[in-house]
């Protein structure tokens, strides 16, 4: 690294910072979970601030819909994997750096052998199951986990589980949200997201995480930091020194059988199975593909759909309702087969593109 201080000149000349926090950063081994709106711009700063190692793990591929936020693509990536495409790009941006991708889904089954690598996690997930498991897993190795979400215009920061002096551990994502209810809660394809959100949130995370490697500043450990980006207000919320939980395992990753746009699409006009749709009344007349309507919330009670022998395919906007409802169904109904349409109605229409 002596050779590329030039690089780093000007973060070398800050108070508080110096050739011995460059060199901490690049001793760092950094793993960057989900390379979208959030891990883009964060592995981008990282990268570029010269962590040594950068982890970035991501089993999905570009989409037209991710580029509006996710800065790293380019429509002619689009249907290439994600993760790869990223390291390659900051490989190139930084060649002082390592770059390491993971083309798989983090699951409860190789999340532990994922983290002995990195001394830190960055969660750049959108969906209520990842987080729940890399904040149970992060508890459970010892590591932190700088958190970070967005939803329409509305951000939240925060670093769990950092160790204390004291051997104990400050507040995890559980001692703020317990559980969540993920059917009720869209992602960013169904409700909305401003993209420079995005970007403001994740070098948010980035900071958070130079902040810890060099330990200057101060973390935002033990506290959740709120972000309107309508009005630029942040205010944040003190949680308390210490976790209040206790978490013994890690949640069991959950299978969703899933049938992709293209094999719907060659089948469409057979009679081989049951299609519902799972989404709002308002959503079916913008556009549908047929089938019967029977809202999420009404899955459980509006049985009619099931006087099948027939596969049932749900859908909805993402795959996010529908991959619910076919969890939810699943364990009521275990001798039926269900699958939950991969991408949704998002995914359909940038296949007929």
């Amino acid at each position: 690294m002596q050779n590329n201080l030039l690089r780093y000149t000007c973060q070398i000349a800050l108070p508080g910072f110096n050739e011995a926090s460059q060199q901490a950063l690049h001793n760092a081994r950094v793993l960057v979970v989900g390379a979208g709106g959030l891990g883009c711009p964060a592995a981008q700063y990282l990268a570029a601030a010269g962590v040594g190692t950068l982890g970035i793990a991501d089993f999905d591929v570009v989409s037209i819909g991710n580029l509006h936020r996710q800065i790293l693509f380019t429509p002619d990536e689009v249907g290439q994997k994600k993760a790869l495409i990223a390291c390659e790009k900051l490989q190139r941006q930084n060649p002082d750096v390592k770059l390491v991708p993971h083309v798989f889904k983090v699951t409860s089954e190789n999340i532990m052998a994922l983290l002995q690598a990195y001394d830190l996690v960055l969660d750049g997930t959108d969906n209520f199951d990842t987080k729940y498991l890399l904040n149970d897993a992060c508890v459970l190795a010892g590591k932190p986990l700088v958190y970070g979400a967005i939803y329409q215009f509305d951000g939240q920061v925060a670093v769990w589980n950092v160790a204390l002096p004291d051997g104990s551990f400050s507040p995890n994502y559980r001692d703020v949200y317990p559980d969540v209810d993920a059917s009720q809660v869209p992602n960013c394809a169904e409700g909305g997201v401003i993209p420079t959100l995005a970007g403001m949130i994740g070098c948010m995370q980035a900071n958070e995480v130079i902040k810890y490697v060099t330990k200057t500043g101060e973390l935002l450990a033990g506290k959740l930091l709120l972000f309107d980006a309508q009005t630029m207000q942040s205010r944040i919320i003190k949680l308390g020194n210490v976790t209040k939980t206790s978490i013994k395992a890690l949640p069991q990753t959950e299978e969703v059988p899933t049938i992709s746009v293209k094999e719907l699409q060659q089948s469409i006009n057979s009679d081989a199975y049951v299609l519902v749709d799972v989404r709002s009344q308002a959503e079916r007349e913008s556009f549908n593909i047929g089938g019967e309507h029977v809202p999420l919330e009404e899955l459980s009670s509006n049985t009619s759909f099931l006087a099948t022998n027939k596969p049932i395919i749900l859908y909805c906007a993402s795959g996010k309702r529908s991959g619910e409802g076919v969890k939810m169904l699943k364990k009521i109904y275990p001798d039926k087969q269900f699958y939950s349409l991969d991408g949704g109605m998002k995914a359909w229409r940038e296949g007929q593109v």
